[in-house]
Parts: C-alpha cells; sequence; structure tokens
C-alpha cells in the first residue's frame, strides 16, 4: 500500500518535470515579492532575484533526472 502511495510523487514525465518546476517558480516569485515588502531596497532586490536562481538551478538537475528512455 505504501509503494502505491509513494509512485504518486514520482516524476517520471518531462511534462510532470515542467509542471513542477511551474509551481516552485510561482511560489519564489511570491517569496521574492515579499522580501522587497520586507526589505525594500537593494537587499530586497538580491534576495527576491536570489529565489527564481534557486528555482533554475534545481529545475535543471529536475529536468535531467527524468529518464529519456520514458515517454515521449
Amino acid at each position: 500500500m505504501w509503494n502505491r502511495f509513494a509512485r504518486l510523487f514520482i516524476i517520471k514525465t518531462k511534462f510532470e518535470a515542467f509542471l513542477v518546476i511551474y509551481g516552485l517558480g510561482l511560489g519564489a516569485v511570491e517569496r521574492g515579492m515579499r522580501y522587497l515588502e520586507q526589505y525594500p531596497g537593494y537587499g530586497g532586490w538580491l534576495l527576491f532575484a536570489a529565489c527564481p536562481i534557486a528555482v533554475f538551478m534545481a529545475g535543471g538537475k529536475l529536468i535531467d533526472s527524468v529518464d529519456r528512455t520514458r515517454g515521449p
């Protein structure tokens, strides 16, 4: 039973990976906007820039980890 539940969280295709990256990107930009409200000026902009950069780095690893022989 646990294996069936765990399979729901396995990313099998690039489409699923892109959906996850899109969700992470939305959350990162939202968090960056909160940083701009809390820390006006250059500090807020640096923290804002760090949020999407982290998603870009994680997204690249996520897409590379998807099996190329599986699916279209």
